[in-house]
C-alpha cells in the first residue's frame, strides 16, 4: 500500500534570490510617512518610489534599466503640497501613474519614456473630491481611465481620468477610516478593510454592501483584504494575543472561514499580494527581513504553505510587477522591489526547471496592457473579463501613448438639431426671424463702423490744420 506523503505543486521549489549589487537601485531617501502604504509601484518600464521631500510630497521615476546609484539631482514627480502616500501605475498605459497625498488631492501623471531635465511638476489631471487626506489608490482591472481613491473622510470616489469628473461617490458605507482597497478580476465588485474591523464586499454600481463580515480577526491592528480565486477572499489581521493571522474566505458562507491560520508575533502590518496565474499568495511585512509565500487551493488546509525568502534588512514598502514584466526564459513567477532606507532591492522569484524551453503551465495567458471596456460601458453596468496576452515570446512594452482628458462641458450634452451643413447651405438650417435679425444686426454695425471713420477722418483733419498753424 503506497501513500502519497508530499503534496504535488510545479510550485513547490520556488525560490527567491536577490539581484547582483550593480542592478540594485540605491542612494534613494525613502518616504517616512508612518502610513501603510507599499510605496512602491513598478511596472514593465518603470519603477516609482515615493520619497521625502522638502516642502511638498513627491516621488521618483526611474527606468527599469537605470539602475546603480541614483544622482541626488535626479529629476522627481512633484506638485503636492503635502506628503505622497499611495502610488499606483494605470493598468492599460505604462506611462500614466497616478498619486494620492496628505493634501486631499489625486494627480494623474504622464511620464515620459526619456529621462526629463527637470522635475515633473504638472499633472495631466487632478482630482478633487475628497475633503481629508487620500491614501488609497486602485485602478480598475478592465475599463479604461477608471480609478478608485479613498480617503480619510472615509469615502471612496470612482473617476473617469480621461473626462476629469467624478462618477461615483460611495458615501456612509464605511464608518471609520479605511485601510484597504481591492477590485476583484473584472473590476465588477471592490473588497474593503476598515478600522471599525469590518471586511466588506461592495457593489460599486449599485452603492451597496453585498457581504459584510464583522472581526475576520480579532486583533486590534489593521486587516487587510484580497480578492484571490473566484468567489474567495484572502485576509491577513491579528488575534487578541496580538499574532499576525491570515484567513481564507468564502463570499458563499462569509461567517466562518476556509482556513484560519496564525504565523508570528511580529506587530508589522502584512500586505498581501496575489498572482492569478499561479494562485501564489505572497505575504510582505512592514518592518520584515522575510517574505512569505502560499498557494491557495481546492483542497485542505487550502492556504499552502510554500517557503520563505529572508534577508538581513528590514523592508519599508514593496513593490509588485505585473506578469507581463517577467523574464519567462529564467522561469520567473514573480518581481519584487523590496525598499530599504537607502535603497531599492529587486528580489526574484523563480522555478527550477532544466528545459530552456516556454514553459506553459508557469505561464498561461495573462492580463494585457488594452482595456476591455470603457469607462461609460462600465458604469452602464457591463462586465468583461481582462484581455490576454500570451508571454510565449516575451513582452515588449508599447511606445508612450499620451492620456489625453477632454472636458466635459454642457455644449457636449446640446448639440446641434440636424446634420452638418456646409457653408453655402447654412441659411437653410435658419428660421427666416432668426436670419433678419442676424442681418439686421450686421447693417447696424456697419453703420457704426462708418460712422467712427467719418468722425475719426474729420478729427485727423482737424488735428493737421492745428499743427499747420491755420487756427
Amino acid at each position: 500500500m503506497s501513500r502519497r506523503v508530499v503534496r504535488q505543486s510545479k510550485f513547490r521549489h520556488v525560490f527567491g534570490q536577490p539581484v547582483k549589487a550593480d542592478q540594485m537601485y540605491e542612494d534613494i531617501r525613502v518616504s517616512k510617512v508612518t502610513w501603510d502604504s507599499s510605496f512602491c509601484a513598478v511596472n514593465p518600464k518603470f519603477v516609482a518610489i515615493i520619497v521625502e521631500a522638502g516642502g511638498g510630497g513627491a516621488f521618483i521615476v526611474l527606468p527599469l534599466a537605470k539602475t546603480g546609484r541614483v544622482d541626488k539631482n535626479h529629476p522627481l514627480v512633484t506638485g503636492h503640497t503635502a506628503p505622497v502616500l499611495d502610488i499606483d501605475w494605470c493598468p492599460h498605459n505604462d506611462n500614466v501613474i497616478a498619486s494620492a497625498s496628505e493634501d486631499t488631492t489625486v494627480m494623474v501623471w504622464q511620464i515620459p519614456d526619456y529621462v526629463p531635465v527637470r522635475n515633473v511638476t504638472e499633472p495631466v489631471v487632478t482630482l478633487e473630491g475628497h475633503s481629508k487626506r487620500v491614501g488609497i489608490l486602485a485602478w480598475h482591472p478592465t475599463a479604461r481611465n477608471v480609478l478608485l481613491s479613498a480617503g480619510g473622510d472615509n469615502l471612496v470616489i470612482l473617476w473617469n481620468v480621461g473626462t476629469g469628473e467624478m462618477l461615483l461617490a460611495l458615501e456612509d458605507l464605511h464608518t471609520d477610516l479605511i485601510y484597504n482597497v481591492g477590485w476583484n478580476r473584472n473590476g465588477s465588485l471592490l473588497v474593503t478593510t476598515c478600522k471599525d474591523k469590518r471586511v466588506r464586499v461592495i457593489d460599486p454600481r449599485r452603492r451597496r454592501v453585498v457581504a459584510e463580515k464583522a472581526r475576520p480577526h480579532d486583533g486590534a491592528r489593521p486587516t487587510r483584504a484580497i480578492f484571490v480565486a473566484e468567489g474567495k477572499i484572502f485576509t491577513t489581521g491579528f488575534s487578541k494575543m496580538s499574532e499576525r493571522q491570515l484567513g481564507l474566505w468564502d463570499l458563499s458562507n462569509f461567517e466562518e472561514p476556509i482556513a484560519l491560520q496564525e504565523m508570528d508575533t511580529s506587530n508589522g502590518v502584512l500586505l498581501p499580494f496575489y498572482d492569478p496565474d499561479s494562485s501564489i499568495v505572497y505575504l510582505c511585512g512592514k518592518g520584515d527581513s522575510s517574505i512569505r509565500y502560499f498557494e491557495i487551493t481546492d483542497e485542505a488546509p487550502y492556504v499552502h504553505y510554500l517557503s520563505t525568502y529572508s534577508s538581513k534588512e528590514p523592508q519599508r514598502g514593496m513593490g509588485f510587477m505585473p506578469k507581463r514584466g517577467l523574464d519567462v526564459s529564467k522561469c520567473e513567477i514573480a518581481r519584487f522591489f523590496k525598499l530599504h532606507e537607502r535603497k531599492c532591492e529587486p528580489i526574484v522569484m523563480t522555478v527550477p526547471r532544466k528545459s530552456d524551453l516556454f514553459q506553459d503551465d508557469l505561464y498561461p495567458d495573462t492580463p494585457g496592457p488594452e482595456p476591455a471596456l470603457e469607462a461609460d460601458e462600465w458604469l452602464a453596468g457591463k462586465d468583461a473579463e481582462p484581455i490576454l496576452i500570451s508571454l510565449r515570446d516575451g513582452y515588449v512594452p508599447v511606445k508612450n501613448r499620451e492620456l489625453k482628458v477632454v472636458k466635459k462641458n454642457i455644449l457636449d450634452n446640446k448639440p446641434p438639431p440636424g446634420p452638418r451643413r456646409s457653408q453655402s447651405a447654412s441659411d437653410a438650417g435658419l428660421s427666416r426671424p432668426a436670419l433678419e435679425e442676424v442681418l439686421e444686426e450686421i447693417r447696424a454695425l456697419k453703420e457704426t463702423v462708418r460712422a467712427h471713420e467719418k468722425r475719426i477722418a474729420d478729427l485727423e483733419h482737424k488735428l493737421g490744420q492745428f499743427t499747420n498753424g491755420t487756427e
